[in-house]
């Protein structure tokens, strides 16, 4: 069981990344990735919509019919997104008028509803829970990671207005990277979110790529290492004598 909540965790933060591996959810990851702090914003948000709609839809999954199921789902969904929306408009205002109908959309989102019908569906409440979480975080580091980058490159700050927009709470995040910085405006626009997004799909495969290398030389140091009787760790020669 530990096995399957950690491959969970890994499919959620890297092998099925909403963003990164899936290349789920890119309009919020493209257009309200200006700065980290919206970023931050978006993918809690979208968090709380991924843990609460796979709960639910996990709780009900033997009372919905499978000819209704994808309705119920998006109805589920909607329902969910509607209360975030508000609690959002009620206590972070701010951040509620930046995201503005990112918000809403959330419904839209892909990878919500996938989830839904891939796992959520078909899996316990705590694995799904799990799930959520997992696929949540993974989806709000991928925003932080390209709002940050950004923002750094194009302003010279990160986390910028995190204490409007979040709240008090987080104002020790707000730094000024780069003092006196002139800006790099073409990384604040759109075109910089597809340069930083293309990045960042470039380096996950090229990772990728070298990860079954990098296990394959982790093995072999391994194997390449004897006990002694006496229980120490050395490495064994060529000729087959101990060191």
């Amino acid at each position: 069981m530990s096995e399957n909540y950690a491959k969970i965790a890994r499919d959620g933060l890297w092998d099925k990344n909403i963003v990164t591996g899936q290349m789920l959810a890119l309009c919020p990851a493209l257009a309200i990735t200006g700065t980290a702090t919206n970023g931050l914003g978006m993918g809690l948000a979208t968090t709380v919509v991924l843990i609460l709609s796979n709960v639910v839809i996990s709780a009900l999954r033997k009372t919905i019919a499978p000819e209704i199921r994808i309705p119920a789902f998006i109805l589920i969904i909607a329902a969910i997104v509607t209360v975030v929306d508000l609690a959002l408009n009620a206590w972070l205002h701010d951040l509620h008028k930046v995201l503005g109908l990112f918000i809403a959309l959330i419904v839209t989102n892909c990878a919500i509803l996938g989830r839904a019908e891939a796992f959520a569906s078909r899996f316990g409440v705590l694995a799904s829970a799990l799930d959520g979480l997992m696929m949540g975080i993974g989806f709000t580091l991928a925003l932080v990671v390209v709002g940050a980058i950004r923002e750094i490159l194009g302003s010279g700050t990160l986390f910028a207005q995190a204490s409007l927009l979040l709240g008090p709470h987080f104002a020790f995040l707000e730094l000024k990277v780069f003092p006196d910085y002139p800006g790099f405006l073409i990384m604040i626009l759109p075109p910089g979110g597809f340069l930083v997004v293309g990045g960042l799909f470039a380096l996950k495969r090229i990772i990728d790529a070298r990860k079954p290398t990098i296990e394959q030389e982790i093995k072999q140091m391994r194997t390449e290492r004897v006990f002694t009787a006496a229980g120490v760790l050395k490495p064994k020669l060529e000729t087959g004598e101990e060191a």
